[in-house]
């Protein structure tokens, strides 16, 4: 059976793993089932990943791996990384890459023309004062990677209620991840955000249609072989609000089932689990 796609592009031997199944430790974990099977139809390589680092079925010695599951902090993706190579086997998308992506304080300087104003601090003493001094009328607070999303969520409006969203944040996140990120507050339409895709600078949108300029735009300038792009407009119509992420987590497209992806993103493999290199990746990280 011959490889689908761009017959004249390198292919390589690739699986996607997930996370296994507490209970079943040789399934994809119950909230990636349709996922898995859906790479699993096109050909691809499936196995879980379980909590003692065990790959199942195993990896095998010059694939590579793309993970799909649920966010890994800065050492649970070195981890990982440690472990697929442990096995022989090489992850597309390095640490380095991975945080260039997952961390607002390696994405926010590149995108300063097109995101709102963004302040990032590891050293959190005098938070307050360093607040007050931005002079601004509203905070959305979150650390390197995540907002607190329980409660009455991750923005303020006095420099002296950080003390007090840290501390739900480190009660409901479990941490803080890397330190605080504070951008101002931007009045925004919900109704018109949506996520994008890039994928070795060629951007993807859920229905196929053209991308607006900023998701271009943002597409040349973060060096990851791919990451989401959540662009909405401001309330005075404005585009260019945008946030970044590794593409890894449950969420493929909003308001689409798990096995849709724009065409030509996701590569067919054939009977060695081989696709295309630049048309067989898709979620990856």
């Amino acid at each position: 059976m011959a490889c689908q796609g761009n017959p004249t592009l390198p292919v390589m031997a690739m699986r996607v793993v997930f996370p296994a199944d507490y209970f079943q430790v040789r399934r994809p974990d119950e909230a990636f089932a349709d996922q898995a099977a859906a790479f699993a139809a096109r050909g691809w390589n499936v196995s879980a990943l379980d909590e003692q680092g065990m790959f199942r079925p195993a990896l095998l010695p010059g694939e590579t791996v793309l993970y799909r599951g649920w966010m890994l902090d800065s050492a649970g993706y070195r981890a990982f990384v440690d472990a697929v190579e442990g096995a022989g086997a090489r992850v597309l998308t390095s640490l380095d890459a991975y945080l260039a992506a997952h961390h607002l304080p390696r994405w926010a300087p590149l995108l300063a023309d097109v995101t709102p104003k963004t302040m990032c601090f590891t050293d959190l003493s005098d938070l307050p004062e360093q607040l007050a001094a931005l002079g601004w009328d509203g905070f959305f607070v979150k650390d390197f990677v995540k907002s607190l999303k329980t409660g009455p969520g991750s923005r303020i409006t006095r420099p002296g209620q950080i003390g007090e969203l840290l501390e739900r944040m480190a009660q409901f996140r479990g941490q803080i991840e890397g330190g605080v990120c504070v951008r101002r507050v931007e009045e925004l339409d919900p109704a018109s955000e949506e996520r994008f895709f890039v994928r070795e600078g060629q951007t993807f949108r859920a229905d196929g249609s053209a991308v607006p300029e900023v998701v271009r735009v943002v597409a040349g300038r973060v060096p990851s072989p791919f990451f989401s792009v959540d662009v909405a407009r401001r309330a005075d119509g404005a585009c260019g609000w945008w946030k970044s992420g590794t593409g890894k987590c449950r969420t493929w497209w909003a308001g689409r089932p798990s096995s849709s992806w724009p065409s030509g993103m996701v590569g067919r493999a054939d009977q060695r689990g081989r696709v295309p290199a630049l048309e067989g990746f898709c979620m990856l990280c």
